[in-house]
């Protein structure tokens, strides 16, 4: 027995003295004596070279502990995750794209009772008789007159025609200073000479009559983003503060009882910092090797107890195109996540049903990093003046007004799909969940609950120069049975 135990101090120490954190359940793992004795075997033929790192990792994929608490994701079903289409594309795409998207937001706006007599463009133009009516229609162009009035260029498949806002009515003036290039909207005016008077302008939106779903059972949902493993502004210890107390570690017996509950934990992209995403991060990275920063990552997600679920979607920092939506992780540079038992990866944007059971249909969680979340903030005035990037609810609640990721097309890096606009929020989700800029927020819109995660990773010379105020280590988690949510701090 004595030599045991001498032979786990020194694998402990062999680890210690590297530098490398070791999780609890590799603690857990080293009370089997076969299993220390095997260890003890591989570390000692080649005790210098060895990379500890590395065996940690493997380790623990392979690891018998809670094997009672293994994965049980019967209550999580994909309802979208893009996958990817690598065909060369052609001009023809774009123009599919286009009128697929415009297909889509038609049929959701067609719904709205103000567009009950909706005509197409085609049918107004030549009208010289002024009378009421309605259309919907992207935005082709914006600008203001002379005489301080907007007026937006709107087509459809058959036409176009211009709309003319008068800064007479404030109120429609003022909704129109945030509409944006190729968004789709409705118009309610009276006609003029191949030209409409707005009387009113209608967003394809959520509608007011959404549910407040709650589950029959309490369960806790954390949402997690912008890990960034590999920066040297990481955030180790607060991350490992973050394991210990999911692990049962640290905390009250309240936080214990939370932390005990929690199901399922969401990871909104940017998992590692990457290479080459802006100038000069490399002096500001540990990990150099993109392979080596997912390494990394796996062995800290390994210290989040394999009975929560994780479920994981790239940001514009992962090892792949930038371009939306992006495909999941790939599992040439993330095999180790791949390889992890509690994982699920699906794309960015995806939406995923959490909880569904007999008599509770589940939440829809739509999850998208917020790539495009920049553009807007720099040309959309009512998110501009009111805080930018301090209030991504603001952003959040403008893409579901417009029940689009990136309404402007230029917004985002775009693979345009011939069947269909893969970032049209065609389904109205319970859970609205983003990252991208560093600082969590919390808010609703019509029933959808809004949350921003924060990051794991202080602030960067690169993120003072473009404005970000990063509040990281803060975990919002989310009661399922009263779908209040939480901040907490780490």
């Amino acid at each position: 027995m004595e030599l045991i135990e001498t032979k786990r101090k020194y694998i402990v120490n062999c680890f210690l003295n590297k530098g490398i954190f070791i999780p609890p359940d590799f603690l857990d793992f080293l009370k089997n004596d076969q299993t220390i004795e095997n260890i003890y075997d591989i570390i000692k033929k080649d005790e210098d070279n060895i990379d500890l790192k590395k065996l940690s990792t493997k380790l623990l994929q392979i690891s018998p502990i809670g094997e009672s608490q293994q994965k049980n994701n019967n209550d999580i079903l994909v309802k979208f995750s893009y996958e990817d289409q690598p065909l060369k594309k052609k001009v023809e795409d774009f123009i599919l794209y286009f009128r697929e998207r415009f297909k889509s937001l038609e049929s959701i706006m067609r719904g709205r009772s103000e567009l009950q007599n909706v005509v197409s463009i085609n049918r107004i133009t030549n009208k010289r008789e002024r009378e009421n009516i309605s259309i919907i229609g992207l935005v082709s162009d914006k600008k203001i007159t002379r005489n301080g009035n907007f007026i937006l260029t709107l087509e459809d498949q058959t036409a176009s025609i211009n709309v003319i806002v008068n800064k007479s009515k404030p109120e429609l003036f003022e909704m129109t200073k945030d509409i944006v290039f190729d968004e789709v909207i409705g118009v309610t005016g009276v006609n003029g000479d191949n030209i409409i008077f707005a009387n009113n302008i209608i967003f394809p939106d959520i509608p007011l009559t959404k549910e407040l779903k709650k589950s029959p059972d309490e369960s806790y949902i954390i949402f997690l983003s912008d890990l960034h493993v590999g920066s040297e502004y990481f955030l180790e210890e607060k991350f490992i503060k973050f394991t210990n107390w999911l692990s049962g570690k640290v905390g009250s017996d309240v936080q214990k009882e939370m932390a005990r509950k929690v199901s399922h934990i969401f990871v909104i992209g940017d998992l590692v910092d990457g290479l080459g995403i802006y100038p000069g991060q490399e002096e500001e990275l540990t990990i150099k090797d993109i392979y080596k920063q997912y390494e990394e990552c796996a062995r800290y997600l390994l210290m989040i107890p394999n009975r929560i679920n994780i479920i994981i979607c790239p940001g514009n920092h992962d090892a792949m195109r930038i371009a939306e939506p992006q495909p999941p992780l790939y599992e040439d540079f993330s095999e180790s996540i791949h390889k992890m038992s509690n994982t699920v990866l699906v794309s960015n944007p995806s939406i995923v049903n959490i909880g569904k059971r007999e008599g509770f249909e589940g939440f829809d969680i739509l999850l998208y990093h917020g790539y495009s979340f920049d553009y807007y903030i720099r040309n959309v005035e009512s998110i501009r003046n009111n805080g930018g990037y301090d209030r991504a609810d603001l952003i959040m609640k403008f893409l579901l007004q417009k029940r689009h990721l990136a309404p402007t097309y230029s917004s985002t890096l775009l693979v345009p799909s011939r069947d269909k606009d893969n970032l049209v929020i065609s389904k109205v989700p319970d859970i609205f969940v983003t990252g991208h800029i560093h600082k969590t927020y919390v808010s609703s819109y019509r029933n959808v609950t809004l949350i921003c995660g924060s990051c794991w990773q202080s602030t960067t010379p690169f993120q003072e120069k473009v404005g970000h105020h990063p509040e990281p280590a803060r975990v919002p988690i989310l009661n399922t049975q009263t779908r209040k949510v939480k901040i907490l701090k780490f």
